[in-house]
């Protein structure tokens, strides 16, 4: 049964960076607080026809939780064991994938020699800002089998679709979603409803037909994946690239996956012939200087289920102006603020009249508390300019009142620490161990007092 309606013609404005519409234009978007963000579209509200109750077309009903079926996923290899495990396991079939970061990261690379590592896997390979002969190019530098590898440089979603049925892929890649467009919608590529459209349009493709679908997107200034927020929802995975364009290594990072840990991430260096695997990252991190550093002290820090080993660097000096300077690359700068502020109450240090800057080696951003004794000890170092051996790693949290607390899985990073070659792993005296670590010396210390003594003495 069908009852007809009119359809009008009405003016909205759009956030571009935020997605929320509006009836009337404002400077600043009341959602994201950004200004000059809005943009004028027209959206048609109302339609010719409205249709009432009716079953789909599959004849679908709902059921019983209990009845449905719970056997695991089937996973498609990617022939990259480190994007395998941050994906859980592999590729579902039928899920759509995100890969965000900034211009120049290497999306582009990692996208393209996934099927060059398993020619074995069908792909086709959509390109909307790169000619055939571009991709082609790229292709030749990274090496590797592509003979079953399909490039087609398209950026109409109705005829990559159609192409998709026609080829029948085992893999489906398409670079970028914000240069993709469909007649559906009356607007420009890149725009909000243009990417909640084309989104949606691969979503639908990819559940129908249980084609896996990675999405390469990009990301605003602020970081985050441009266009509406939603695009993220309606994704099953989302991961991001993280690292500087200057710098070799990168970190593939979970940010969302319906399918497996969202504690996970990959780190990667790039090359000449595109971006290798780097399967244990604390190699990278450790020092790589002589010995009698002041300054210096090595984090044992758990970023999902991997433990990771990194320097942590401070520079302690006498402040030239009225204010000391707090500067912190990779560190929440407040936080060292904190840790400062309980030397100087717990301890008795007096730094307020000093600069203090903090770096975490490899341009890595950490955020857990269990680097706070690394970096108290690397201010500590630095301001009696005494060094500290390069065989000894921290891992515990610091409080206000200037006691050591616990923190979650010691063993597994006194473990990593004693396998990587460090011979002592200062932890809080509240840590438990279920068994001996063997190969490292664990040293507890309730407080940052006996931090202290048992550091410099």
């Amino acid at each position: 049964m069908a009852v007809k309606g009119s359809s009008k013609v009405k003016t909205l404005w759009f956030c571009s960076n935020c997605g929320n519409e509006y009836s009337k234009w404002m400077g600043k978007c009341p959602a994201c607080g950004e200004w000059n963000t809005m943009v004028e579209r027209e959206a048609v509200t109302g339609s010719s026809t409205k249709r009432v109750s009716s079953l789909p077309s599959d004849g679908r009903k709902p059921v019983r939780l209990q009845d449905v079926s719970s056997t695991a996923e089937d996973r498609i290899s990617l022939g990259s064991s480190e994007v395998d495990r941050l994906l859980g396991g592999g590729l579902v079939k039928g899920s759509l994938v995100l890969i965000g970061g900034e211009p120049g990261i290497g999306k582009s690379t990692l996208s393209l020699q996934l099927p060059l590592l398993r020619p074995e896997l069908k792909t086709l390979y959509v390109t909307g800002e790169e000619s055939v002969r571009q991709v082609k190019m790229r292709a030749d530098r990274l090496g590797g089998d592509s003979s079953n590898c399909f490039i087609y440089s398209e950026t109409l979603m109705e005829n990559i679709l159609s192409e998709a049925e026609s080829i029948a892929p085992d893999l489906m890649i398409v670079d970028s979603v914000q240069t993709m467009y469909s007649q559906n919608v009356e607007s420009t590529a890149g725009s909000v409803t243009q990417i909640k459209e084309t989104a949606s349009s691969l979503l639908r493709f990819a559940k129908e037909s249980g084609i896996p679908v990675i999405l390469i997107g990009h990301i605003t200034k602020e970081g985050s994946i441009a266009g509406p927020k939603i695009l993220e929802h309606i994704v099953d995975v989302v991961l991001q690239f993280e690292g500087e364009n200057r710098g070799s290594y990168r970190v593939l990072r979970s940010i969302k996956n319906r399918f497996g840990s969202t504690s996970e991430l990959a780190v990667f260096e790039m090359t000449g012939k595109g971006l290798r695997e780097v399967e244990n990252p604390s190699e990278m991190l450790i020092p790589m200087h002589e010995d009698g550093l002041s300054g210096t002290s090595i984090a044992a820090m758990l970023d999902g289920t991997r433990p990771l080993l990194f320097e942590v660097q401070a520079l302690v000096s006498s402040a030239v102006y009225g204010t000391a300077q707090r500067s912190a690359t990779g560190f929440d700068v407040r936080r060292l603020n904190m840790l400062l502020a309980v030397l100087e109450r717990r301890a008795g240090f007096r730094l307020s009249q000093k600069d203090v800057f903090l770096n975490m080696a490899g341009g890595l951003k950490v955020s857990d508390p269990a680097c706070d004794m690394a970096v108290v000890s690397s201010v500590l170092s630095s301001n009696f300019d005494y060094p500290i051996p390069r065989d000894v790693c921290f891992a515990g949290e610091v409080g206000l009142s200037g006691e050591i607390r616990p923190v979650s899985q010691a063993a597994r990073r006194a473990s990593e620490a004693g396998r990587l070659g460090f011979s002592k792993i200062f932890v809080s005296s509240y840590c438990k161990f279920d068994h001996k670590i063997e190969g490292i010396e664990i040293v507890k210390v309730a407080d940052i007092p006996a931090l202290v003594r048992a550091l410099f003495k």
